[in-house]
């Protein structure tokens, strides 16, 4: 690795939260640096839930990115002239990066709906236990799973 480690930024937390998870998964939803318009999304989702569900749009958020986050992944190791996916342990801030990436890529992928609504909609199947997100973490640890037998190749040295 050449140079030095980039700097770990602070993330500022979100104005009506105050909480670090909520800015952060706004940034992810923010395209061409339109913070604003990100924002209105997420809470707007936030309220459809609370509308259907009678719940916290809140503890929707947190019980659908504990669900949809991996706790392994593949990663592919050259070994003696082969490539091996090799299964590891997934840190926690991956894991936060992950579930987002795909609970927004779900949501993304819906048509014909505002994305608030199409968000909203994949956070609440996503809190329950189902819908694209949640299948993409299966397909993830199944993967892990079928790839178990090399999992002695993750030592490093």
């Amino acid at each position: 690795m050449r140079g030095k480690q980039a700097p770990k930024r602070k993330i500022q937390p979100d104005s009506k939260y105050n909480r670090q998870d909520v800015g952060k998964f706004i940034n992810y939803i923010m395209q061409r640096g339109k913070k604003t318009v990100a924002k209105n999304i997420v809470y707007e989702a936030f309220d459809i839930i609370q509308e259907k569900t009678k719940k916290n749009g809140l503890q929707v958020f947190e019980q659908a990115m504990k669900k949809v986050g991996p706790t392994v992944e593949v990663r592919g190791k050259r070994v003696g002239g082969a490539n091996y996916q090799v299964p590891f342990p997934v840190r926690d801030d991956r894991r936060i990066t992950l579930a987002s990436r795909w609970i927004i890529g779900a949501a993304q992928a819906v048509k014909g709906k505002p994305m608030a609504e199409k968000l909203a909609q994949v956070l609440m199947d996503s809190a329950r236990g189902e819908g694209p997100a949640i299948k993409k973490r299966e397909d993830v640890h199944r993967m892990a799973d079928a790839n178990k037998a090399f999992a002695h190749f993750a030592r490093f040295g």
